[in-house]
């Protein structure tokens, strides 16, 4: 029997309460590693954390509004005093933000989307970094989107959030690799679950068409004609985060059924 790919490694998973982040989660406690849970739900992240011990990890739950740095700060000392270190980070957390044309977008919603979905990611990796930094070893992943590179109705703010992270990754690669650590992103597709449902949804009544046309639409526009499932993103994260992907670094990865392939 192979030898799970993250043994005694210790990884953070942002916005692990429900949908990716949960998944993402639990399989990386299925491949060995022991995971501590932020997001600001509390109780859904009782729910994670119930998953990861269950799989006989250990769990840590650390109740984080990442937009706020003191709050991001605070929860970092104590995943770092719990683990002693942190081998993966997973900046999975993200607000999906407004669905309207942009000249009908309030300026606080397009804040607030930065600030969670750019700013949060940063201050998550200002954090961590340091102490992945006197380790000489590492990885970072951060979870970008699809729609960073091909346009949706009505989805400026998301959009223009998750392409910054491309440029942040780049950045944060160049930057990092001399201490022993790489830092990926991956661009999921449309992906099983409540955000997709909800954005098919606006795409609906802002287009003026049928929810199921919007998913045929999506679905069409795939070589494969399918949406993806939340494990496929989690199986994508195991991989960068391992030794197999050692020399991986800088990269956008995107998991998207063939939807996207730039």
């Amino acid at each position: 029997m192979n030898s799970p790919a993250l043994k005694h490694k210790v990884a953070v998973v942002t916005g692990a309460g429900r949908g990716i982040g949960r998944e993402i989660a639990v399989t990386l406690a299925r491949e060995g590693a022991d995971v501590a849970l932020a997001a600001r739900n509390a109780e859904a992240l009782e729910e994670t954390r119930a998953l990861v011990e269950g799989l006989g990890q250990k769990a840590l739950v650390a109740a984080t509004d990442i937009s706020s740095a003191t709050g991001v700060e605070a929860s970092a000392r104590k995943i770092l005093e719990h683990f002693g270190h942190v081998d993966v980070l997973v900046n999975n957390s993200g607000i999906g933000g407004p669905s309207a044309a942009l000249w009908e977008t309030d300026p606080a919603e397009w804040e607030s989307t930065f600030a969670v979905n750019v700013t949060g990611t940063f201050l998550c990796c200002r954090a961590f970094l340091p102490s992945m930094i006197e380790r000489r070893s590492g990885a970072v992943l951060i979870i970008g989107s699809m729609t960073g590179k091909r346009p949706l109705w009505g989805r400026s703010p998301y959009a223009a959030s998750k392409l910054a992270l491309v440029g942040l990754t780049r950045t944060l690669a160049l930057e990092t690799g001399p201490y022993g650590i790489r830092v990926n992103l991956i661009s999921p597709g449309a992906v099983e679950g409540e955000r997709i449902e909800w954005m098919m949804q606006k795409q609906a009544e802002g287009r003026g068409i049928g929810v199921d046309e919007v998913r045929a639409e999506l679905a069409a526009g795939s070589p494969l004609n399918r949406l993806v499932e939340p494990g496929e993103v989690a199986a994508a994260v195991v991989f960068l985060a391992s030794d197999g992907a050692r020399s991986i670094t800088g990269e956008d990865m995107n998991v998207s059924a063939g939807l996207v392939t730039y």
